[in-house]
């Protein structure tokens, strides 16, 4: 079922028989090692690291503790007590997990990941104009509306290309700058990736509720400048290679875009920058990291 989770639409099973299936399956792969995102998601999660069928690491990705997720905290100390490892995407998902859990869990922090290699690769899209280019769903806290004020507000000949769909995209449209605002729906990966390195700019004016930037490492690899809100998850990910600006100011926002469209040379500092700070999450790096943590618990589970 499609459920509200942190600003968003999570697709969850609340069946019972969603848990008892996820057991069933577990005990009979007999795996070495579990490895739950989410465990506190019922009812998937839950189930999964509640059978323990082996060796369990969970990773929690979710920042900002709502009413469903405080609603967890009455199973939580069992059930993060069943991992034998805890992994966060961010410090802000590990402080969301220790405030539902009441406690210091212990979480370690691993970063989120990108595929460099699709990004970095991606031949760039030839716009007709300089542009400034949004990826996200179209909903409340991805501040889609807040770019578009921005937008309509700018002075720069520039145009805004908008990746992607969701419940507000209807309402939306018909408020957009006729003539230099282009909805392009949800294309497939290779154009996403064509359409962020040929970007001029790269927007991310989420609200809230970010754990981590991944499209901010994506735009960076495909070597656009970005422009975001200035949410601790994001600054996770971008570092000083970005430019921040507050979440829900469209007038910042207006003046950050319309600074750095005429700056090429400052955006071209923030494109390099991009690129360094990108490679340093890549998923080879990350897989590494957790091949280590597999080994090293189905090791520890075949000698007891």
């Amino acid at each position: 079922l499609s459920v509200p989770a942190n600003g968003s639409r999570a697709p969850v099973a609340l069946s019972p028989a969603a848990a008892v299936l996820t057991w069933r399956a577990l005990r009979q792969l007999e795996p070495q090692v579990v490895h739950v995102h989410e465990p506190l998601a019922p009812s998937v999660g839950m189930a999964a690291t509640a059978a323990h069928a082996a060796p369990t690491i969970g990773t929690v990705h979710r920042a900002g503790a709502g009413a469903g997720y405080r609603l967890a905290a009455r199973a939580a100390g069992r059930l993060l007590h069943r991992l034998d490892a805890c992994v966060a995407v961010s410090a802000a998902a590990r402080d969301t997990l220790d405030e539902v859990a009441g406690r210091d869990t212990g979480c370690e922090v691993l970063w989120n990941a990108v595929d460099i290699d699709r990004f970095a690769g991606a031949v760039p899209h030839v716009f007709e104009a300089p542009t400034v280019v949004f990826v996200g769903r179209h909903e409340p806290r991805k501040g889609l509306a807040v770019l578009l004020a921005a937008f309509a507000a700018l002075t720069a000949d520039a145009r805004l290309c908008v990746i992607g769909e969701g419940p507000l995209s209807s309402s939306l449209r018909p408020g957009a700058r006729a003539g230099r605002v282009e909805w392009c729906g949800a294309p497939d990966d290779t154009e996403v990736a064509a359409r962020l390195a040929g970007a001029t700019l790269v927007v991310a004016p989420s609200l809230s509720g970010e754990s981590f930037g991944v499209v901010l490492l994506e735009a960076m690899a495909a070597g656009a400048p970005v422009v975001a809100s200035d949410l601790p998850g994001y600054r996770l990910a971008a570092g000083d290679a970005a430019v921040y600006v507050a979440p829900g100011d469209a007038a910042a926002l207006t003046a950050a875009m319309e600074a750095l469209l005429g700056a090429p040379e400052r955006r071209a500092e923030l494109a390099a920058a991009g690129r360094a700070r990108a490679a340093a999450h890549s998923f080879r790096r990350l897989a590494a990291l957790y091949q280590d943590r597999y080994a090293r618990r189905a090791a520890g589970a075949v000698r007891s």
